[in-house]
């Protein structure tokens, strides 16, 4: 009975293993009602963001909104998906100023990553990113990155704090 138990222990350690590492699940973590904040200077702004899934739960769908700061009244939306047939996330993005941005997703270690495409200008190879880190159930950093040199270095040009609302 013993050795049954182990077995069946062990079994369920890998099952759990092998869900946690399911890259078409890799940005679920995403999903819920969010408190956004960052600084802005000597301001501070905040926003929401409720992401959900939709379409067999295939796509995560996002609705940003900036309540206070500089940029108060920005509204963004993005489409989330994992495409089997390329082994790829991407995400488009629009918001209401007539913004688009096209990423390709990526995970690095802990962290989860949508990028730019590499676009060529002046002899720069210029790439932006957004990178969440620091996940845990209830809350996780994220960083809109910009790089000039193809991604040797990254710049950081906006971080947002996210918590989960209760």
């Amino acid at each position: 009975m013993k050795t049954i138990f182990t077995i069946l222990l062990i079994a369920s350690a890998l099952s759990a293993n092998a869900q946690d590492n399911d890259i078409t699940k890799a940005f679920d973590f995403w999903v819920g009602e969010w408190d956004a904040k960052w600084g802005e200077g000597e301001t501070a702004g905040s926003g929401t963001n409720t992401i959900t899934k939709k379409l067999d739960d295939k796509v995560i769908n996002e609705d940003f909104r900036v309540l206070e700061g500089q940029n108060a009244g920005y509204l963004g939306n993005s489409v989330s998906v994992y495409n089997p047939r390329t082994k790829q996330w991407h995400q488009a993005w629009v918001d209401n100023q007539g913004g688009f941005i096209n990423l390709v997703g990526e995970i690095d270690g802990d962290k989860k990553i949508f990028k730019t495409l590499p676009v060529e200008k002046d002899g720069k190879i210029a790439i932006q990113r957004m990178v969440f880190y620091d996940i845990t159930p209830d809350s996780f950093t994220w960083n809109w990155e910009g790089t000039q040199d193809g991604g040797k270095t990254w710049n950081l040009l906006w971080q947002i704090n996210y918590t989960r609302k209760k």
